[in-house]
């Protein structure tokens, strides 16, 4: 073998991503069809354990990497990932939709900027199947389409882009920002954007850890297609994602059960109707997830469940369960006099300013945002526009 092997599916997005990556930087490989070829399917298993993870990327030297994040694939191929200048107007953390939206307002104002992302440009709408809300799309667009466009309009107007690259750390001056790299460089701005987004909540009940990717997944339309012909999988959160991909898991399963921590569906009413309306859809209410048992394979068997009303513990048998119980924002790197509200999401005043002069944050890692691609989009632009104005007057 003399050169990688990406095993993967044609509708899995981490694969996606890293053939994505390794086009980019122009690196040879194979890329096998893990559905077509059944022996690509029996190494998936045998490289890990028996679990089916994808992508599973196999080296010329035998060595594998399994979902690794572009972070972990620059490393593993020893890719340059440096910025070309020491200085800039705007260094944004993060490379979402808010991310890529500021850098296409502040460049086409002649602000020098940098966006610096951690994973692949495109956030969490870069890895969604379809997106059927955002405007001037009346068909639908995947979101890996939709993130190839922002960033493709962000290189029109010169935006530099670096991937597999974190902020790792910052110190504001009135002179400016001090921008660290997790490549160990050291970067000047004028002001410095938190876009960093958020990632899902675990439930934390015993055995989940060791069932992610046996079992338990947490993206519905990545993970879904593994179970064609499942007696039964499960949904664990009510709000609307999880009615979404609830609905969506019914094209693979015979049948989806929601389990709800509460007394009713959080989600919208129309997504409730439709839930309680389906056929291969039940929801059991007030009931608390205890821990994932795994069987003898090391695969999810079943759920220990208990009965917030009555007390009453039992056992669910289920072959995959998908979680959807909120998202967490990425914050936690940030310093200790940064302000966060009570659920750890940044706090910002009118202007998108946070409690650090010359740091500003927009998109899904703010309080008060709405978690949605429209206004993730709109507060790139307004933040872009805020910082234009503090950069004239400072």
């Amino acid at each position: 073998m003399n050169k990688i092997r990406l095993i993967g599916a044609d509708w899995c997005p981490d694969c996606r991503r890293s053939k994505t990556f390794l086009g980019q930087h122009r690196i040879a490989y194979e890329y096998v069809n893990m559905e077509q070829n059944p022996d690509a399917a029996a190494e998936v298993e045998r490289l890990n354990g028996g679990r089916r993870i994808i992508p599973t990327i196999v080296f010329a030297d035998g060595s594998f990497l399994v979902e690794p994040s572009n972070d972990e694939l620059a490393d593993k191929l020893e890719i340059t990932r440096a910025a070309m200048s020491e200085g800039y107007d705007v260094i944004i953390a993060g490379g979402g939709p808010a991310a890529l939206t500021t850098a296409i307002y502040t460049a086409r104002e002649n602000l020098k900027t940098l966006i610096i992302e951690k994973s692949a440009l495109g956030g969490q709408a870069g890895i969604t199947e379809r997106l059927d809300n955002y405007p001037g799309f009346p068909e639908g667009i995947s979101g890996a389409e939709l993130a190839e466009r922002f960033s493709l309009q962000a290189k029109r107007y010169g935006v530099e882009m670096l991937q597999a690259v974190a902020v790792e750390s910052f110190e504001s001056s009135a002179a400016g920002v001090l921008v660290r790299t997790s490549t160990g460089q050291s970067l000047d701005a004028r002001a410095l954007v938190i876009a960093t987004g958020s990632t899902y909540r675990r439930t934390e009940a015993a055995g989940e850890a060791e069932l992610i990717g046996a079992g338990i997944h947490f993206c519905a339309t990545c993970d879904g297609p593994f179970y064609k012909g499942a007696k039964e999988i499960t949904v664990i959160g009510t709000g609307n994602s999880g009615l979404e991909e609830g609905l969506f898991l019914t094209q693979f399963a015979d049948h989806v059960t929601v389990i709800a921590n509460g007394r009713e569906l959080t989600g919208s009413r129309l997504l409730q109707e439709k839930v309680l309306a389906h056929p291969k859809m039940k929801v059991r209410y007030s009931v608390e997830v205890l821990s994932f048992n795994a069987n003898p394979e090391g695969k999810l068997h079943s759920l220990s469940l208990k009965d917030k009303v009555t007390d009453e513990m039992s056992e669910y048998e289920t072959q995959g369960a998908f979680v959807f119980i909120g998202l967490d924002p990425n914050t936690g790197w940030l310093p200790t006099e940064f302000a966060k509200d009570n659920r750890g999401f940044a706090i910002t005043d009118a202007a998108f300013m946070t409690s650090i002069p010359r740091v500003f944050a927009a998109g899904d890692v703010r309080g008060g945002s709405t978690k949605q691609l429209a206004s993730a989009v709109g507060e790139g632009a307004a933040v872009a526009i805020q910082i234009r104005h503090f950069l004239d007057a400072n």
